[in-house]
């Protein structure tokens, strides 16, 4: 079974709903048979480093509410993120442009570490307060998961992987993609949110179930149905 996922690094929704996911394959028998795959998401493509603002004061200009209004979305937020065992901390966070570190989640497939590419940007943005704008933090945080030091250098003094993200922009406006997270189980059913652990386990099992044939029962072949003196076989 494959699961797409588009999501932006920082898009506190997609983290729990990464978080979210994970609990449910805990809980799926065959977890060992799916492969995730991520694409890129830009919520705000144009977003520029602002030093001085704090988080609350950009999402009180973007949405046209007050400080405090951000400060308690914000708390609430924190909160469904403790649930699921994540620990935010707006009061850090950076404001910053996803771009390369969407970039270097592309680099990271190539070795086999994009889920841990994801995890760790979520992180350092979401719970440690780094700045993502910086190549020097992002270059640490890519190597600290095993990424080559010299690909990583390499990719962000480059447009390598740019077209790579734009094509994953591209794919999500091909099919409605309108907020993410958003996850597309066998190319089959669309999941949007970050919706409930018990959501996703039922996603899994229907979708494990509707792509795997049922056996063929023959008439008489069950032996539990059979008389012992055959009769009924």
């Amino acid at each position: 079974m494959k699961i797409e996922i588009w999501s932006d690094i920082v898009c506190p929704f997609c983290y729990i709903g990464k978080r979210r996911l994970e609990n449910a394959l805990a809980r799926f028998a065959h977890a060992d048979a799916v492969e995730i795959e991520w694409h890129s998401f830009e919520l705000d493509p144009e977003a520029r480093p602002k030093p001085g603002a704090s988080l609350y004061q950009l999402l009180a200009a973007k949405y046209g509410n007050t400080e405090d209004w951000a400060r308690q979305m914000s708390a609430n937020m924190t909160q469904m993120a403790a649930e699921e065992g994540l620990a935010f901390d707006f009061d850090r966070a950076v404001h910053a442009n996803t771009l390369h570190a969407h970039r270097l989640v592309h680099l990271a497939d190539k070795f086999g570490k994009q889920d841990a590419a994801k995890e760790r940007f979520f992180k350092a943005y979401l719970e440690e307060g780094q700045d993502l704008n910086d190549f020097a933090t992002l270059a640490r945080l890519a190597t600290e998961i095993g990424l080559p030091a010299v690909e990583v250098e390499q990719v962000l003094h480059s447009e390598q992987f740019t077209q790579e993200v734009r094509h994953d922009e591209y794919q999500a406006r091909q099919i409605g993609v309108r907020g993410v997270p958003y996850f597309v189980f066998d190319d089959k059913y669309a999941v949007s949110g970050a919706q409930p652990t018990e959501l996703f386990l039922e996603v899994l099992d229907k979708v494990w179930e509707e792509s795997r044939p049922r056996p063929v029962q023959l008439a008489g072949t069950d032996g539990a149905a059979c008389g012992l003196d055959g009769s009924n076989c």
